[in-house]
């Protein structure tokens, strides 16, 4: 049985996301968002539809694609696109979820690498990077993803 996200505190956190939207919080919805919050992966659909099923065996990949749709539309759930013709999702930042990070993919094996251990030079250049970007533009950024493409220690090292 999966676990009660309405209860403890992240549980209010994921209370507060659905009410606030005007949304049900449904067994489907709960399986869904446990299974993203105890993976370490970036998961397809496919991925996140075999292991809901194991969970709650009546749900459908239909339901799990138009799940993944309102989830990333109420901010909770973030879709990539890391070149291999199939989104992953990530629980996003915030109780339960990962912290702010960027990408390392692998063009050879398709390996991702989550990368999080910002130096203090690189921070700076990212804000006066979206800082010249707002300015320049008249944009409100919000938020960011960067994604790097290249060959991973493993790959490379076969490749010389």
């Amino acid at each position: 049985m999966p676990m009660r996200w309405c209860e403890g505190k992240s549980g209010n956190w994921w209370h507060r996301h659905f009410r606030g939207g005007g949304y049900r919080i449904t067994m489907p919805r709960q399986v869904i968002l446990q299974v993203l919050a105890e993976s370490k992966k970036h998961l397809s659909a496919e991925d996140i539809f075999l292991r809901v099923h194991q969970i709650y065996p009546n749900i459908g990949l239909t339901t799990i694609y138009r799940t993944l749709e309102l989830l990333v539309k109420m901010g909770l759930v973030v879709k990539f696109d890391f070149g291999d013709g199939r989104a992953r999702y990530e629980l996003r930042s915030g109780n339960g979820g990962t912290s702010h990070h960027h990408h390392l993919i692998c063009t050879n094996c398709g390996r991702v690498i989550d990368y999080d251990e910002f130096l203090d030079e690189e921070i700076e250049l990212i804000k006066k990077t979206e800082k010249e970007l707002a300015r320049k533009y008249g944009f409100e950024i919000k938020n960011h993803t960067i994604q790097f493409y290249g060959l991973c220690k493993k790959c490379n090292t076969v490749k010389k």
